[in-house]
């Protein structure tokens, strides 16, 4: 049996990876300090029987809270959504900076393989389209979003020079742009948002014109990407996400649509650094590692309508205010 360690393990994709693990057979170790994550996203998980250690990885991990062998740590944690980028700046740099290091050193002392959970926000507003791993990026250092981009390329920087001087496996997954079940209601992302507003009646907020492009890979698909990538011979980073590539507009039709609602749409000031495009080049995920997503957008957003309507059934007075 396998032994695994999640971090960030209460969080949206972390929770359903926990569940990928132990349909696995793995024994399955999650971590959190539960700035964003959510307790209820590991019931299952931990009815299952895997262990849960409340911990900030930016502190170090002692050895006894960690202990016998660890084959595979996955790196997962850091807030994510662009509401936290302006409410824990500081936190989500040290987050991938002394959090990663501490994960780093955990792997070389169990001899663990350490995946490192970076982002698209790594190519910024990109200037190349689709986005392929060779890009460097297009990224503002001291923008609003910076705090997130430059700390998932701080963590690939670290990921490759800890490789090089300790010889330690790692990997590095470059997540696009995820949705399902376990999003927050308040999340502020788009999809998460259309949902909340559709379903009370509320204008769908579009930034700008709408025209951005965004492609959005279901849950199912990431973890098994994420999984295929860890325990698969592929050093570089690869991108882990779905290229089928939708405006914002359509999306938001889309959903508003799903939903029966046919709310008004309204128009908001595009945020600073918002990329114009996003779509992986999957080229590499394909031939290295042998993944492709299988969930359409249609299916996808189907089993999410179910799901928020279930979390606005669960939210005190039945209410949930989407942040715009």
């Amino acid at each position: 049996m396998k032994r695994a360690l999640v971090t960030g393990a209460a969080g949206f994709i972390p929770s359903h990876l926990c569940d990928f693990l132990l349909d696995r057979g793995y024994e399955v170790i999650g971590l959190d300090n539960f700035v964003t994550g959510r307790r209820s996203n590991l019931e299952a998980a931990l009815k299952r029987g895997m262990k849960l250690i409340e911990h900030n990885i930016i502190d170090p991990i002692p050895e006894s809270l960690v202990t016998g062998q660890i084959d595979e740590i996955y790196n997962m944690a850091s807030p994510a959504s662009p509401v936290d980028f302006a409410k824990m700046p500081l936190f989500i740099l040290e987050t991938a900076a002394r959090g990663h290091r501490h994960l780093l050193d955990l792997g070389r002392r169990t001899g663990a393989r350490v995946l490192f959970a970076s982002t698209s926000e790594v190519y910024g507003d990109p200037e190349v389209h689709p986005q392929v791993e060779s890009y460097f990026g297009n990224v503002n250092s001291v923008g609003v979003r910076s705090c997130y981009d430059e700390a998932k390329r701080y963590g690939e920087a670290l990921t490759v020079a800890y490789t090089r001087e300790h010889r330690l496996e790692t990997r590095i997954a470059r997540i696009f742009n995820t949705y399902g079940s376990r999003m927050r209601p308040d999340d502020g992302r788009i999809i998460p948002n259309f949902f909340m507003q559709a379903l009370q009646g509320q204008p769908l907020t579009v930034y700008g014109e709408g025209s951005q492009t965004r492609s959005f890979c279901y849950v199912s698909d990431q973890v098994e990407g994420l999984y295929k990538l860890m325990t698969s011979s592929e050093t570089r980073p690869v991108n882990i996400g779905n290229p089928i590539e939708r405006t914002v507009l359509k999306i938001a039709n889309e959903i508003n649509a799903l939903c029966g609602s046919r709310v008004p749409l309204r128009n908001l000031p595009l945020p600073e650094n918002d990329p114009k495009q996003r779509k992986p080049d999957i080229s590499r995920a394909a031939s290295s590692i042998g993944w492709v997503p299988r969930v359409d957008l249609e299916t996808g957003l189907r089993e999410c309508l179910s799901y928020f309507r279930e979390e606005l059934k669960r939210a005190p007075g039945g209410i949930v205010t989407p942040t715009a």
